[in-house]
């Protein structure tokens, strides 16, 4: 028979997983074909930037967003592997370099995990900054890398528009994990039911 805490552990794990699946689902489908009108005059639209357009603004990156609510809230259920396995199979579905998205994800949410301990007694206004923060980090190192290796990126406007579209949805997203799924980060001191320390 297997143990609640194990139990649980292995449901959180599926339950991540299958968000993972359902949000890469969404993302592969072609949800919009052609861009709507924009409503200001044709001269003002035409002094706008491409990226500036808003039929064509990046929405954020709940993959990245989800990840790092789970791994700031309970990193014992997020696996080292699972988070690598995630981002690489992303890097394939999206056609970007494989592992070099991974490996910064990677190298972030482990950053993070360490920190969660020390960070439990912080209000919600510090994690969400902290994740912000990373996150950011996370894409200056992403455009710094493929700069390096001199492979063709995107210009910055759309990245930072997606950036902040990502670090704007986290306090709903960890909201809604929080009231629907009951993940919600653990108390200083706080013990499970079998007196183990979290």
């Amino acid at each position: 028979m297997v143990d609640p805490r194990t139990a649980r552990r292995w449901a959180f794990q599926s339950l991540f997983l299958g968000l993972v699946v359902l949000i890469l689902f969404f993302r592969l489908l072609p949800l919009s074909m052609v861009p709507d009108a924009w409503p200001l005059p044709a001269a003002m639209v035409a002094i706008l930037p491409d990226w500036l357009f808003p039929n064509d603004w990046p929405g954020p990156d709940l993959l990245l967003c989800l990840t790092v609510v789970w791994v700031l809230r309970r990193p014992d259920f997020m696996p080292v592997l699972a988070v690598a396995a995630v981002f690489l199979l992303d890097d394939f579905l999206t056609m970007r370099p494989p592992g070099l998205w991974a490996l910064i994800v990677l190298v972030g949410t482990e950053f993070l995990r360490k920190r969660e301990t020390a960070t439990r007694d912080l209000p919600f206004a510090w994690e969400w900054l902290m994740a912000s923060a990373v996150m950011a980090g996370m894409v200056l190192a992403y455009r710094f890398a493929q700069a390096l290796f001199m492979i063709p990126q995107v210009s910055f406007g759309p990245v930072l528009l997606q950036l902040l579209a990502t670090v704007a949805v986290y306090p709903v997203l960890a909201i809604a994990l929080q009231l629907a799924f009951g993940l919600r980060r653990a108390a200083p001191g706080e013990i499970d039911a079998f007196g183990q320390r979290l």
